[in-house]
């Protein structure tokens, strides 16, 4: 298998290219076009796979494990492919920079956004140190899509099909498990060479206030640019404190993220409809018919509708995540930082373009995190601050369904165009407009209407249904 993020394994003919399946189909097909009834590893007798020696390999690969992916496996894997190359512990010195890099970012922070500091800590990180440090995130991230493919494959085949595999069946969904988690931890590691920190794929890969940077990597991208290291690290931990802010005080983004993560896991079909009409012409008896159906594309695993829904959705608020950091931190370096406009430009094209975390989720689950339109959302914030102040601008984040649409970011000049401004609205007319706006119709609104003196609904009164977010 080619271990390059977001190129193709086992070949062109794989029908599970850019998907978990890639790794484990190129493995089962190799296996049972190399597998014999000989200690060379030939043929057998009539030219038949030996099935025995197939079983011997697989078992190999399933070791107790809970969950659809086998994470120390993965882990194992991320960190061999770091370490081919240099891979050196942070010195103090460094330790320091990142310490007071993330401290001056939050300074000037401050004075663009009235959000305060996100950040508790402030660390700098090895490439392995990453890898460890980001694998829960990464199993909220990935397990959804690869616990979903893993399942449907076994539902997938035919009842023919199932029974001519016998005991295969069986071991399938640890092996596949197995195989997976060495696709994401190929896709881990290849990440960990590139990403500067820990808010690169626009969702924060620590615990709550954790920030973290990669002072060999942001290095590296320096070098790239030919910009001064020091204007690189002060402008990488902009970006991260910005990360942190938001999620720190928006509590429901990153739960809205991950959500759509998981519609789009839920979404995976596969269409058994070719399945069934190519199973019809096969010779159940021969396990080399099968093998070639595999080659020939037997499975379909394009985008269903609610894929597709969840996937733009996904898009979106990514765009408007990374739009509004590339705002706040747009602010915080004008007439502060004469290399930022070159920096801002490199970070745009990477994250809108397609970087290391997009080309990897790619890989791992056939799913791009891609803030496509991360330019038509920095414009949209900075119009609306210009119009109507920060606090507008932030405001916007109070609730998922205020966040402006992909039609919005169409028009990014044009969104709230000719609102109030929100310091000449009083309390209780922003209050009304939020309830008309997310369409509440509580009991005890109707209740006053009609007149009705029943106890309201005690979720009423604790706010669960006002629209206004939870703390």
């Amino acid at each position: 298998m080619n271990d390059t993020p977001g190129q193709s394994g086992a070949g062109d003919e794989n029908p599970f290219k850019g998907t978990p399946f890639e790794q484990l189909f190129g493995a089962f097909g190799g296996a049972l076009g190399g597998l014999g009834g000989t200690p060379g590893g030939g043929p057998g007798p009539g030219g038949l796979p030996d099935i025995s020696a197939l079983l011997g390999q697989l078992q190999g690969m399933m070791q107790p494990y809970d969950g659809p992916i086998n994470w120390d496996h993965a882990v194992d894997t991320a960190r061999k492919v770091v370490a081919q190359t240099p891979d050196p512990s942070p010195t103090q010195r460094q330790k320091d920079a990142v310490a007071d890099a993330i401290r001056l970012a939050d300074h000037w922070l401050d004075e663009t956004t009235d959000f305060p500091s996100g950040v508790t800590t402030a660390s700098a990180w090895s490439r392995a140190e990453w890898i460890v440090e980001t694998t829960p995130v990464w199993k909220k991230l990935v397990e959804p899509i690869a616990g979903t493919a893993v399942d449907s494959l076994g539902k997938a085949l035919p009842e023919e099909a199932r029974a001519l595999a016998g005991p295969l069946l069986g071991m399938l969904s640890k092996a596949s498990g197995a195989m997976v988690a060495g696709q994401v931890g190929q896709g881990v590691g290849a990440l960990a060479g590139e990403v500067w920190g820990a808010t690169d794929v626009g969702i924060p890969l620590t615990a709550p206030g954790r920030a973290a940077l990669l002072p060999v990597n942001v290095t590296a991208f320096a070098e790239g640019l030919g910009l001064q290291a020091e204007d690189v690290l002060v402008y990488l931990a902009l970006r991260e404190a910005a990360h942190h802010r938001l999620f720190a005080h928006v509590p429901w983004l990153a739960d809205h993220l991950l959500g759509a993560i998981t519609d789009y896991a839920r979404g995976l079909e596969i269409d058994t409809s070719g399945i069934e009409e190519q199973i019809r012409g096969l010779d159940l008896s021969n396990p080399m018919a099968i093998q070639e159906a595999l080659q020939g594309g037997l499975f379909d695993l394009g985008d269903s509708p609610k894929q597709k829904a969840a996937l733009e959705r996904l898009e979106i608020t990514l765009a408007l995540v990374e739009g509004w950091v590339d705002e706040v931190v747009g602010q915080a370096t004008e007439g502060r930082m004469p290399a930022a406009a070159q920096l801002q430009e490199a970070v745009r094209r990477r994250r809108a373009a397609g970087g290391p975390a997009e080309q990897t989720f790619a890989s791992l689950v056939g799913l791009e995190l891609r803030p496509r339109r991360l330019r038509d959302a920095s414009t949209l914030w900075g119009s609306l601050r210009t119009r109507q102040g920060t606090e507008a601008r932030d405001g916007v984040w109070m609730h998922p369904h205020l966040l402006p649409t992909a039609a919005d970011l169409d028009d990014p000049l044009g969104f709230r165009e000719g609102a109030v401004p929100v310091e000449e609205i009083s309390e209780e007319a922003f209050e009304a407009g939020l309830r008309d706006l997310l369409g509440d119709d509580s009991p005890a609104d109707s209740a006053d209407k009609s007149g009705d003196d029943s106890p309201t609904d005690p979720a009423d009164e604790s706010g669960d249904d006002s629209g206004t977010p939870r703390e």
